[in-house]
């Protein structure tokens, strides 16, 4: 038993049965068992009890042990004078100052199920790919699921977007081109690429968009690769890199990408020179992004996209490739830049002008097919199947953030799992 899970039970009303004693043998009726607070204070919130005909409003505090009150030197704190009940797994001490006030002390111990604990260790101690393996099926998945999933993870991406909005005056313009950066960049060089997009002031990428070669030059200039040209064209890219240094006036400042682990379609290279081809071909990219009602659309955008003639027969700098093909953006490439940058960017802009906006967001995930990756192969041993991104997505969100983290707690699936009999 932990706090943790004490807590969660309280919430949730997960006992064997509700005609509780007190520890003096008085009944206590709960009325309302109070709102769970996350934060400091105590645990839950206006609650109310009836014992000894007496109605009580206030909070009540959890622990389990009663003497966790003293270790954790609560009298002494203010926030905890309104204390109603105190609710404790195992009453190891009487407190003084409750017997002195009439507050009743609750011990649960003999209130909860022990298959609760059992399954609740079971799932902590699994090294499996999710802590339930062993007793998950399809049936435990609550309705909505996806969608509240979804949901969820577009809400924590929309207040990362409005965080770097605030850093830069509300200018979605420059966001976007940050945010676009961090997908060029993939698992290994998104924060760098990132960094990059950052380190240039927007209103240069608008004054040089309509000259590629320009653009290449300062994505290239900036990741350090032109110090040493190895051959005409490098020292073309040099040559523009030096005059927006001077005209700029240019941090010196130099943020080198990654090769490592990398296949040679998605190298650093040849990702921020399709990077610069995107916004060279569109002059007015934010406007397109924002107004399209249908995937297909988005798909226009960027389905021309590729790297400059350079990169035909090149994948580095200075060495030709035995591959001679024109480097274009793929399909699922175009996917995973439209799943995580685009929509969460369009589902900021609108989401406080559009209380629909959610419904079409997740519209747009429902016409992308599923991806294909470690995580949905896993979920499908388990005899999931997805057919599109909104169930991916969902799937990913959900085994990231509560199946690796062991969080059955705040787990839809394990909160169905721990309640069962």
């Amino acid at each position: 038993m932990n706090e943790k899970l004490l807590q969660y039970l309280w919430n949730f009303k997960v006992f064997t049965n509700f005609d509780f004693i007190d520890t003096e043998g008085n009944p206590v009726e709960i009325l309302d068992f109070g709102r769970w607070n996350t934060d400091s204070g105590p645990d839950f919130l206006m609650s109310k009890i009836k014992t000894k005909n007496m109605i009580l409003a206030g909070n009540i505090e959890l622990h389990v042990k009663s003497s966790d009150w003293i270790f954790h030197q609560h009298s002494k704190d203010p926030a905890y004078k309104n204390i109603i009940l105190h609710v404790v797994f195992q009453n190891d001490i009487d407190i003084k100052e409750f017997k002195d006030q009439n507050i009743p002390t609750l011990e649960l111990k003999n209130y909860i199920d022990k298959n609760v604990f059992q399954k609740y260790e079971n799932l902590l101690k699994e090294n499996q790919f999710i802590p339930c393996e062993k007793i998950f099926s399809i049936k435990k998945i609550p309705v909505n699921f996806h969608e509240e999933n979804l949901l969820k993870k577009l809400e924590e991406k929309s207040l990362e977007i409005e965080a770097d909005l605030h850093r830069h005056k509300n200018n979605y313009e420059a966001v976007m081109f940050h945010h676009l950066a961090y997908s060029f960049g993939l698992t290994v060089n998104a924060s760098l690429f990132k960094q990059i997009a950052e380190s240039i002031d927007f209103n240069i990428i608008n004054k040089i968009r309509q000259n590629k070669t320009q653009l290449e030059a300062l994505f290239f200039g900036i990741s350090g690769w032109l110090e040493t040209p190895l051959d005409l064209q490098m020292s073309l890219w040099k040559r523009e890199f030096d005059f927006l240094k001077a005209k700029y006036n240019l941090p010196e400042i130099i943020i080198r990408p990654k090769f490592l682990r990398l296949r040679p379609p998605n190298f650093p290279t040849i990702r921020l020179s399709q990077f610069a081809d995107l916004y060279f071909k569109h002059q007015n990219l934010f406007s397109k992004i924002i107004l399209p009602q249908n995937t297909n659309s988005l798909f226009e955008i960027f389905k021309e996209i590729q790297a400059s003639d350079y990169w035909t027969d090149h994948f580095n700098f200075g060495k030709i490739s035995s591959i001679n093909h024109p480097k274009v953006v793929t399909k699922d490439f175009i996917e995973l830049i439209i799943l995580n940058t685009i929509l969460p960017v369009k589902y900021t802009y609108h989401k406080h002008q559009n209380e629909n906006i959610g419904d079409e967001i997740l519209a747009f995930y429902s016409e992308i097919q599923s991806e294909k990756n470690s995580i949905i192969k896993e979920w499908k041993k388990l005899g999931l199947k997805t057919k599109t991104s909104l169930e991916s997505q969902s799937l990913i969100y959900h085994f990231k953030n509560f199946c690796k983290t062991k969080n059955c707690l705040n787990c839809s699936i394990g909160f169905k799992i721990l309640k069962e009999s």
